[in-house]
Protein backbone atom coordinates (compact mmCIF):
# COMPACT_ATOMS: atom_id res chain seq x y z
CA UNK A 1 0.00 0.00 0.00
CA UNK A 2 1.51 3.31 -1.26
CA UNK A 3 2.10 5.77 1.87
CA UNK A 4 -0.85 8.31 3.24
CA UNK A 5 -0.51 10.98 5.24
CA UNK A 6 -2.31 10.51 8.44
CA UNK A 7 -5.64 11.87 9.24
CA UNK A 8 -6.33 15.23 10.85
CA UNK A 9 -9.41 14.74 12.50
CA UNK A 10 -11.28 11.86 13.60
CA UNK A 11 -13.83 12.51 11.46
CA UNK A 12 -10.86 11.77 8.19
CA UNK A 13 -9.90 8.72 10.23
CA UNK A 14 -13.10 6.73 10.92
CA UNK A 15 -13.84 7.54 6.71
CA UNK A 16 -10.23 5.94 5.75
CA UNK A 17 -10.82 3.20 8.42
CA UNK A 18 -14.64 2.58 6.38
CA UNK A 19 -12.76 3.14 2.61
CA UNK A 20 -9.91 0.60 3.37
CA UNK A 21 -11.55 -1.95 5.91
CA UNK A 22 -12.60 -4.61 2.90
CA UNK A 23 -9.08 -4.76 1.61
CA UNK A 24 -7.44 -5.27 5.01
CA UNK A 25 -6.05 -9.05 6.07
CA UNK A 26 -8.20 -10.57 8.72
CA UNK A 27 -6.15 -9.21 11.43
CA UNK A 28 -6.07 -5.53 10.60
CA UNK A 29 -9.55 -5.81 9.88
CA UNK A 30 -10.53 -6.88 13.27
CA UNK A 31 -8.70 -3.61 14.58
CA UNK A 32 -10.54 -1.99 12.27
CA UNK A 33 -13.86 -3.44 13.60
CA UNK A 34 -12.83 -2.10 17.32
CA UNK A 35 -11.88 1.10 16.60
CA UNK A 36 -15.01 1.48 14.67
CA UNK A 37 -17.01 0.61 16.86
CA UNK A 38 -14.91 1.82 20.68
CA UNK A 39 -13.47 5.01 19.51
CA UNK A 40 -13.75 6.34 23.20
CA UNK A 41 -11.26 3.44 24.11
CA UNK A 42 -7.94 4.85 22.27
CA UNK A 43 -7.60 7.64 24.49
CA UNK A 44 -7.24 5.97 27.72
CA UNK A 45 -5.41 2.53 26.55
CA UNK A 46 -2.15 1.37 25.24
CA UNK A 47 -1.88 -0.43 22.49
CA UNK A 48 -1.10 -3.75 24.26
CA UNK A 49 -4.84 -3.19 25.92
CA UNK A 50 -6.06 -2.38 22.45
CA UNK A 51 -4.64 -5.21 20.55
CA UNK A 52 -6.01 -7.71 23.70
CA UNK A 53 -9.50 -5.90 23.02
CA UNK A 54 -9.38 -6.47 19.10
CA UNK A 55 -8.16 -10.24 19.51
CA UNK A 56 -4.63 -9.31 17.97
CA UNK A 57 -1.28 -9.05 18.05
CA UNK A 58 0.37 -5.44 19.31
CA UNK A 59 2.63 -6.01 16.24
CA UNK A 60 -0.34 -6.54 14.05
CA UNK A 61 -2.33 -3.70 15.95
CA UNK A 62 0.91 -0.80 14.98
CA UNK A 63 0.57 -2.42 11.60
CA UNK A 64 -3.13 -1.06 11.22
CA UNK A 65 -2.11 2.25 12.74
CA UNK A 66 0.61 2.57 9.79
CA UNK A 67 -1.66 1.42 7.05
CA UNK A 68 -3.58 4.13 7.93
CA UNK A 69 -0.72 6.78 7.96
CA UNK A 70 0.11 7.31 11.54
CA UNK A 71 3.88 6.83 12.46
CA UNK A 72 2.28 4.18 15.28
CA UNK A 73 -0.45 4.60 18.12
CA UNK A 74 0.58 7.12 19.95
CA UNK A 75 0.40 9.68 16.81
CA UNK A 76 -3.39 8.30 16.51
CA UNK A 77 -4.02 8.04 20.07
CA UNK A 78 -3.62 11.94 20.26
CA UNK A 79 -6.21 12.58 17.67
CA UNK A 80 -8.56 10.64 20.11
CA UNK A 81 -7.59 12.62 24.20
CA UNK A 82 -7.83 16.21 22.43
CA UNK A 83 -11.36 15.27 22.48
CA UNK A 84 -11.54 12.37 25.07
CA UNK A 85 -15.16 12.60 27.25
CA UNK A 86 -14.36 10.85 30.42
CA UNK A 87 -16.90 8.58 32.57
CA UNK A 88 -19.28 11.51 34.04
CA UNK A 89 -19.40 11.07 38.14
CA UNK A 90 -22.44 10.11 40.05
CA UNK A 91 -24.62 12.68 41.28
CA UNK A 92 -23.73 12.68 45.11
CA UNK A 93 -20.47 13.05 43.91
CA UNK A 94 -21.48 16.58 41.28
CA UNK A 95 -23.47 17.79 44.25
CA UNK A 96 -20.55 17.52 46.35
CA UNK A 97 -18.38 19.27 43.98
CA UNK A 98 -21.14 22.26 43.42
CA UNK A 99 -21.02 22.78 46.97
CA UNK A 100 -17.03 22.95 47.20
CA UNK A 101 -16.78 25.60 44.80
CA UNK A 102 -19.02 27.84 46.74
CA UNK A 103 -21.97 27.75 44.19
CA UNK A 104 -24.17 29.36 46.78
CA UNK A 105 -28.17 30.57 46.58
CA UNK A 106 -30.70 29.11 43.65
CA UNK A 107 -30.23 32.64 41.90
CA UNK A 108 -26.20 31.73 41.80
CA UNK A 109 -27.16 28.03 40.78
CA UNK A 110 -29.86 29.67 38.04
CA UNK A 111 -27.16 32.27 36.76
CA UNK A 112 -23.99 29.59 36.22
CA UNK A 113 -26.75 27.33 34.79
CA UNK A 114 -28.14 29.95 32.40
CA UNK A 115 -24.27 30.77 31.70
CA UNK A 116 -23.21 27.74 30.55
CA UNK A 117 -26.67 27.59 28.67
CA UNK A 118 -25.11 30.80 26.49
CA UNK A 119 -21.92 28.96 25.71
CA UNK A 120 -23.54 26.04 24.39
CA UNK A 121 -26.19 27.66 22.38
CA UNK A 122 -23.34 29.44 20.73
CA UNK A 123 -21.32 26.46 20.55
CA UNK A 124 -23.90 25.00 18.05
CA UNK A 125 -23.46 28.22 15.72
CA UNK A 126 -20.37 26.86 15.15
CA UNK A 127 -20.34 22.99 15.18
CA UNK A 128 -23.66 22.04 12.67
CA UNK A 129 -22.83 21.87 9.22
CA UNK A 130 -25.58 23.97 7.36
CA UNK A 131 -25.23 21.21 4.79
CA UNK A 132 -25.80 18.42 6.54
CA UNK A 133 -28.84 19.58 8.69
CA UNK A 134 -30.20 20.64 5.05
CA UNK A 135 -29.92 17.00 3.73
CA UNK A 136 -30.90 15.69 7.21
CA UNK A 137 -34.00 17.85 7.32
CA UNK A 138 -35.12 16.59 3.48
CA UNK A 139 -34.50 12.96 5.00
CA UNK A 140 -36.98 13.10 7.85
CA UNK A 141 -39.52 15.37 5.63
CA UNK A 142 -39.59 12.91 2.76
CA UNK A 143 -39.74 9.57 5.56
CA UNK A 144 -42.83 7.75 5.17
CA UNK A 145 -42.68 7.57 9.40
CA UNK A 146 -39.73 9.06 12.09
CA UNK A 147 -39.03 7.02 13.80
CA UNK A 148 -37.02 8.45 17.43
CA UNK A 149 -35.16 6.53 20.20
CA UNK A 150 -32.88 8.83 23.40
CA UNK A 151 -33.14 7.26 26.92
CA UNK A 152 -31.92 8.40 29.79
CA UNK A 153 -30.81 11.77 30.06
CA UNK A 154 -31.33 12.29 26.08
CA UNK A 155 -34.95 11.15 26.58
CA UNK A 156 -36.55 14.17 27.31
CA UNK A 157 -35.04 15.40 23.84
CA UNK A 158 -36.18 12.38 21.50
CA UNK A 159 -40.11 12.82 23.89
CA UNK A 160 -39.77 16.55 22.55
CA UNK A 161 -39.23 15.93 18.88
CA UNK A 162 -42.31 13.15 18.87
CA UNK A 163 -44.44 16.01 20.65
CA UNK A 164 -43.41 18.00 17.91
CA UNK A 165 -43.34 16.06 15.17
CA UNK A 166 -47.47 14.91 15.94
CA UNK A 167 -48.18 18.44 15.80
CA UNK A 168 -46.81 19.67 13.01
CA UNK A 169 -48.83 16.01 11.67
CA UNK A 170 -45.59 14.24 10.83
CA UNK A 171 -46.05 10.25 11.66
CA UNK A 172 -43.96 9.90 14.20
CA UNK A 173 -43.24 7.08 16.89
CA UNK A 174 -41.21 6.84 20.19
CA UNK A 175 -39.68 4.09 20.92
CA UNK A 176 -38.85 4.14 24.55
CA UNK A 177 -38.01 0.87 25.62
CA UNK A 178 -40.79 0.88 28.27
CA UNK A 179 -40.80 -2.77 29.67
CA UNK A 180 -37.64 -3.36 27.36
CA UNK A 181 -39.86 -3.80 24.42
CA UNK A 182 -38.06 -4.05 20.99
CA UNK A 183 -39.93 -2.54 18.00
CA UNK A 184 -37.34 -2.28 15.96
CA UNK A 185 -39.41 -4.67 13.01
CA UNK A 186 -41.61 -1.29 13.00
CA UNK A 187 -39.03 0.18 10.65
CA UNK A 188 -39.72 0.05 7.24
CA UNK A 189 -37.67 1.16 4.11
CA UNK A 190 -37.96 4.69 3.31
CA UNK A 191 -38.63 5.53 6.99
CA UNK A 192 -36.46 7.95 8.52
CA UNK A 193 -35.09 7.20 12.57
CA UNK A 194 -33.43 9.59 14.77
CA UNK A 195 -30.79 8.29 17.19
CA UNK A 196 -30.08 10.75 20.61
CA UNK A 197 -27.29 9.48 22.57
CA UNK A 198 -24.17 11.02 24.85
CA UNK A 199 -21.24 9.66 26.47
CA UNK A 200 -21.60 7.42 27.98
CA UNK A 201 -23.69 6.11 25.05
CA UNK A 202 -26.63 3.84 25.30
CA UNK A 203 -26.37 0.67 23.46
CA UNK A 204 -30.09 0.55 22.91
CA UNK A 205 -29.74 3.83 20.67
CA UNK A 206 -26.76 2.42 18.48
CA UNK A 207 -28.64 -0.66 18.48
CA UNK A 208 -31.89 0.61 17.11
CA UNK A 209 -30.00 3.25 14.69
CA UNK A 210 -27.94 0.45 12.87
CA UNK A 211 -31.57 -1.48 12.74
CA UNK A 212 -32.87 1.27 11.05
CA UNK A 213 -30.01 1.25 9.14
CA UNK A 214 -29.70 -2.08 8.08
CA UNK A 215 -33.56 -1.73 7.12
CA UNK A 216 -33.18 0.66 4.31
CA UNK A 217 -34.28 3.40 6.96
CA UNK A 218 -32.27 7.37 6.72
CA UNK A 219 -30.54 7.53 10.07
CA UNK A 220 -30.11 11.10 11.72
CA UNK A 221 -27.53 11.33 14.91
CA UNK A 222 -27.91 13.75 17.57
CA UNK A 223 -24.72 12.77 19.70
CA UNK A 224 -21.82 14.68 21.15
CA UNK A 225 -18.58 13.53 19.17
CA UNK A 226 -17.29 12.34 16.36
CA UNK A 227 -15.84 9.75 18.23
CA UNK A 228 -19.62 8.77 18.80
CA UNK A 229 -20.62 4.57 18.23
CA UNK A 230 -23.46 6.52 15.89
CA UNK A 231 -20.32 7.73 13.44
CA UNK A 232 -19.93 4.62 11.47
CA UNK A 233 -24.10 4.38 11.67
CA UNK A 234 -24.94 7.37 9.47
CA UNK A 235 -22.99 10.21 7.57
CA UNK A 236 -25.88 12.34 9.13
CA UNK A 237 -24.15 13.58 12.51
CA UNK A 238 -25.27 16.31 14.48
CA UNK A 239 -22.79 16.85 17.23
CA UNK A 240 -23.92 19.18 19.92
CA UNK A 241 -21.17 20.03 22.77
CA UNK A 242 -22.58 20.94 25.82
CA UNK A 243 -21.25 23.41 28.50
CA UNK A 244 -22.06 22.17 32.17
CA UNK A 245 -21.48 23.50 35.58
CA UNK A 246 -20.48 21.63 38.54
CA UNK A 247 -20.22 18.02 36.26
CA UNK A 248 -23.89 19.08 35.26
CA UNK A 249 -24.82 18.90 31.72
CA UNK A 250 -27.43 21.08 30.34
CA UNK A 251 -29.56 20.33 27.40
CA UNK A 252 -30.10 23.87 25.76
CA UNK A 253 -28.53 23.33 22.92
CA UNK A 254 -29.70 20.44 22.26
CA UNK A 255 -33.43 21.33 22.73
CA UNK A 256 -32.64 24.25 20.30
CA UNK A 257 -31.90 21.85 17.80
CA UNK A 258 -34.63 19.66 18.47
CA UNK A 259 -36.72 22.51 17.79
CA UNK A 260 -35.34 23.43 14.45
CA UNK A 261 -35.78 20.11 12.86
CA UNK A 262 -39.54 20.03 14.04
CA UNK A 263 -39.99 23.23 12.36
CA UNK A 264 -37.71 23.55 9.58
CA UNK A 265 -39.02 19.16 8.93
CA UNK A 266 -43.19 20.41 9.47
CA UNK A 267 -42.78 23.20 7.03
CA UNK A 268 -40.95 21.58 4.55
CA UNK A 269 -44.01 18.50 5.08
CA UNK A 270 -46.57 21.26 4.49
CA UNK A 271 -44.98 22.89 1.69
CA UNK A 272 -44.95 19.20 -0.24
CA UNK A 273 -48.48 19.09 0.41
CA UNK A 274 -49.35 22.20 -0.92
CA UNK A 275 -47.25 21.86 -3.48
CA UNK A 276 -44.81 24.86 -3.37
Amino acid sequence: MDAVSAPASIEELLDRIMEVSDGLPKRLRQCADYVVANPDRIAVSTVAEMAEAAGVQPSAFMRFCQVLGFSGFSQMQRLFRDSYIPAWPDYSTRLEKLRQSGAGSPSALLAEFVEAGRLSLETLTRTIDPRTLDVAVKALSEASMVHIVGLRRAFSVASYLAYGFEKMNVPTMLHDHVGKLDSHHAIRAGDAVIAITFAPYSAETVALAEAGARAGASVVAITDSLASPLRPVTPLLLTVQEADFGDFRLLSATLSLAVALVVAVGTANRERQNGI
